[in-house]
């Protein structure tokens, strides 16, 4: 018998703030998840091309605005890679413009979330994404 895998999230986000709010939000909600900080676009495509299949992310936030790979191309990148198509990845970004977010939508995003102003909202948030990309029951 196999074990389940393990679910795990990528927090993609250079600002290490921003990562330990993000991060903060969804442990009120759930605490069996393994959360993973990436600083940049190019350190995720790294972290993925070097993953064995059962170790890549269940799901990817993905911050638009970084150094370096921006993600909109990293999300570009990941699409184009038949292996890790399968991947939701969840734009959380605090750009409004509306072209970033049709950008990402047409690019393959899974969802597109402005960050909110509160560290309240983006606790429900978390929840909600939670109970979107992981509503199968837990085994225990």
């Amino acid at each position: 018998m196999t074990t389940p895998q393990k679910k795990s999230i990528f927090i993609v986000d250079d600002d290490p703030d921003d990562r330990q709010i993000i991060l903060d939000a969804f442990l009120e909600n759930n605490t069996t998840i393994d959360y993973l900080f990436i600083e940049d676009g190019e350190q995720l495509m790294k972290s993925l091309q070097d993953a064995e299949p059962e170790n890549l992310p269940s799901l990817i936030l993905l911050d638009l605005n970084m150094p370096g790979l921006l993600g909109l191309h990293a999300l570009k990148k990941i699409r184009e890679n038949k292996n890790l198509t399968h991947i939701p990845i969840i734009i959380l970004t605090t750009s409004g413009y509306p072209q970033d977010e049709s950008c990402s939508y047409k690019l393959g995003a899974s969802c597109f979330i402005q960050k909110p102003a509160s560290y309240t909202e983006l606790v429900d948030i978390s929840a909600s994404i939670l109970r979107l990309w992981f509503r199968e029951k837990e085994m225990s």
